[in-house]
């Protein structure tokens, strides 16, 4: 079962126990500084170990005095003007802990080397195209395939159907006819950002770059829209994606500790972004 997506006043979270925590993803300021304590009560009633905010820079003193920590920051987030600060509370010291900082920095490293490297032309036999409702059902079973879980539900046709109807655009990569591998750009409208997100290769098409040149053809698709700041938040401990990102031109953000379920485990996750 996947985390609820729900209003706390008027601002947007998610939370759940596959993530193991709360999810703060859009503040209305409004509900500032009486949502603080609100989150805190959830997770406590919850048992939750984290709670993670994103919210515009000029907010963010508000939650370190309550002991949050900065973990990352996009400038020109909202509306190609105002920062997002990224902030982690550890209700669970435990959670804080990353057994794997040396690696996943060895990896930030690794991928700021690589950026603007050549990149190698697609290989014949693939196209890129956008993604359509009818492809519902072939996308979902690529996604199952590929991640054993993973934070929102796209393993389920009709989810991905939904979100299309409102606000993520899906890409695929093709070759005879069929999907090799799959991306999304999550778009908020309102603030003219997008996530560039929910990369996935079958195992049969890995080596051909194909991350790369979706991610190549996505952005053009999101500055048709009106977006003005693209990211992503990557599992910090993939170099492929990491790499992927720096390669195209996307400039490091921060690291999110202990964030994300996805492949059946709370990772760590990597922010990169760029304008566009």
């Amino acid at each position: 079962m996947s985390d609820t997506l729900e209003k706390l006043g008027n601002s947007q979270i998610q939370h759940g126990p596959d993530n193991d925590r709360i999810y703060l993803m859009k503040l209305d300021p409004t509900d500032l500084p009486k949502i603080i304590d609100q989150l805190n009560e959830l997770a406590t009633k919850n048992g939750y170990t984290k709670i993670f905010a994103k919210v515009p820079s000029h907010c963010a003193s508000a939650f370190v005095r309550e002991g949050y920590c900065r973990e990352g920051m996009i400038p020109h987030f909202y509306n190609g003007e105002t920062t997002a600060t990224f902030l982690g509370k550890f209700i669970n010291p435990a959670r804080e802990i990353s057994p794997q900082r040396d690696e996943i920095e060895k990896i930030i490293t690794l991928a700021q080397s690589k950026s603007g490297s050549a990149i190698k032309p697609l290989p014949e036999g693939y196209s890129m195209r956008p993604a359509v409702k009818a492809d519902a059902g072939e996308l979902a079973a690529v996604y199952r395939q590929v991640f054993a879980s993973y934070p929102f539900p796209i393993h389920d046709p009709d989810y991905l159907i939904e979100t299309m109807r409102s606000h993520v655009c899906y890409f695929v990569a093709e070759k005879d006819g069929m999907i090799a591998a799959a991306s999304s750009g999550e778009m908020d409208d309102g603030n003219r950002n997008a996530e560039m997100t929910d990369f996935a290769t079958l195992p049969e098409h890995l080596g051909n770059g194909l991350a790369v040149h979706l991610l190549k053809f996505m952005e053009p698709e999101m500055k048709k829209r009106g977006i003005l700041t693209l990211y992503t938040i990557a599992r910090a401990i993939s170099p492929g994606m990491n790499i992927t990102f720096s390669k195209c031109g996307y400039a490091f953000g921060g690291t999110l500790i202990n964030n994300t379920q996805i492949s059946g485990s709370i990772e760590s996750m990597n922010l990169w972004h760029r304008q566009v």
